[in-house]
């Protein structure tokens, strides 16, 4: 039996509730992750369910898992197309000085034998687009919610990081760590359209180390 909550189930999706802390690939040094769980994720079906996207490990929330090869290419079709429409909420040390805004920063992945790879804002880059709006503040710091248009690898860290001029608390590598146990972002809300059924529609409550801060999703 595995302690992973479960938001949303049918015939060909899962939608889990992934904890922080949880890798999806197994990592080098060893320890669990969510290939560890794909076995009890059968719920009595033949296949393991696969994940349709990445959630970085630090990142809470909603994960989509596939139940079929089929169901996979339509979801992985539906992320690649934009039609998925996607929540997250972060935590950001400090004042915004704006309400909402668009981010709009190309992004391209480096690698330097000092600091491993990451991603930042280049001309050169993938075009990725973020909306977010200011939720609340509390002791100097701010709750944003992040609506990404697209799904580029830490765009949200880096966007969050670049765009608004305020990383994410946590963030061990677009901001300086502080603050927070891990990179504070969770995947709230996920919508995915399907063409003659039901929308597949999950939502994460917020996690206890987020209201712990004193913020809520209300």
């Amino acid at each position: 039996m595995s302690a992973l909550e479960i938001l949303f189930e049918d015939g060909e999706a899962l939608v889990i509730d992934k904890p922080a802390g949880l890798p999806l690939d197994p990592p080098r040094a060893g320890g669990p992750s969510l290939e560890d769980e794909l076995p009890w994720l059968r719920l009595g079906f033949v296949r393991e369910p696969q994940p349709v996207h990445r959630l970085d490990q630090d990142t809470s929330g909603c994960l989509l898992l596939a139940r079929n090869p089929k169901a996979l290419k339509r979801f992985a079709r539906a992320f690649e197309e934009r039609l998925v429409s996607k929540r997250y909420l972060g935590i950001v040390s400090g004042a915004l000085s704006e309400v909402e805004g668009t981010i709009e920063l190309a992004l391209a992945k480096v690698s330097t034998a000092a600091q491993g790879w990451r991603m930042i804002p280049a001309k050169a880059g993938k075009p990725s687009v973020t909306h977010w709006r200011k939720l609340d503040e509390q002791d100097g710091l701010t709750l944003v919610e992040f609506r990404p248009e697209t799904g580029r690898t830490h765009q949200i860290r880096v966007h969050a990081a670049s765009g608004l001029g305020a990383p994410l608390l946590g963030d061990p590598v677009y901001g300086d760590g502080t603050g927070a146990s891990r990179t504070m972002l969770h995947a709230a809300a996920l919508t995915v359209p399907r063409e003659g059924k039901p929308d597949i529609v999950a939502v994460s409550p917020l996690p206890a180390d987020f209201t712990a801060l004193g913020f809520s999703d209300g």
